[in-house]
């Protein structure tokens, strides 16, 4: 009888135990490619600050766009200045005048890609040097802030918000998520649009986790320039004072909080955190 109990116990343990832990699937490897999407000539700096905090001031800008390779998937972080610039003369007329040196299709060539191959396309804001190229790429599914979204389909928007590049996406040809608030894109927590409304109703900055290089965050144009940063400075242009100071809170909170490498999409000096094109961050 001891014999029968022992045995008894051991088939009771034994169904009891956990089962042996599954081998976790290998995270989708992700990278963080910086492309060069023009430069905005500033003949007059104090456009942006609405408290004049740059009398006589004028600055070149560098114009951001970002590939984020994650596993198979292929993602590009804002569109840049429209490729009709192409080789356009800067000009002092104005507040600022704009050039591209090389097209996004010309650039996404050389690494071997094809526009078809895009799969995402997250856009910051409306403004025309974060959309210009975005019609290149109509298979891709577009992620941009709702309010935006809603000023873009809406008759009744501001004279100065360009419904024309979104035009695929608006007519119904193609695939957009209007994000309305923080938008993890792959599901895992390692590229997720942030809400940082101000700079525009719907603004959103991009938060990308890279397993090297760690959390890095992309402004959109939560800033403009590394002085402008600092000083929580606010363009004329900007559509809500309250907002922008509130996300620049968050912003500096999360860069702080998460030891992120701070990346502002305008500033030329910036450039050099990540490696130079062709190469990536990972």
């Amino acid at each position: 009888m001891i014999g029968k109990a022992v045995i008894s116990i051991a088939a009771a343990l034994t169904l009891a135990a956990p089962a042996p832990a599954q081998d976790k699937p290998a995270a989708a490897k992700l990278s963080l490619t910086r492309l060069d999407c023009g430069t905005v000539r500033v003949n007059r700096l104090n456009a942006f600050s609405d408290t004049a905090a740059y009398p006589g001031q004028s600055r070149d800008l560098t114009v951001g766009c970002y590939l984020i390779r994650h596993g198979d998937q292929l993602m590009l972080w804002d569109l840049g200045l429209p490729a009709a610039l192409k080789g356009a003369a800067f000009n002092s007329d104005g507040d600022m005048s704009a050039s591209v040196r090389k097209s996004l299709v010309e650039q996404l060539a050389e690494l071997g890609i094809k526009p078809a191959d895009i799969d995402v396309v997250g856009i910051s804001h409306f403004h025309f040097d974060h959309i210009g190229q975005l019609p290149d790429f109509p298979a891709a599914k577009l992620y941009i802030g709702k309010r935006d979204w809603d000023w873009l389909i809406d008759s009744g928007r501001p004279a100065w918000v360009n419904p024309k590049p979104f035009a695929h996406w608006i007519g119904g040809g193609g695939t957009v998520e209007p994000v309305e608030r923080d938008k993890d894109i792959f599901g895992d927590g390692r590229v997720v649009m942030l809400d940082m409304p101000g700079h525009t109703p719907g603004h959103h900055s991009l938060l990308v986790r890279l397993a090297g290089a760690g959390p890095v965050l992309l402004s959109g144009d939560q800033a403009h320039f590394q002085e402008n940063y600092e000083s929580d400075g606010i363009p004329e242009f900007n559509t809500d004072r309250a907002e922008t100071l509130a996300s620049f809170g968050r912003f500096k909170g999360l860069a702080k909080n998460l030891g992120a490498t701070v990346i502002i999409q305008h500033e030329p000096r910036d450039v050099a955190k990540l490696p130079p094109f062709p190469k990536a961050a990972e």
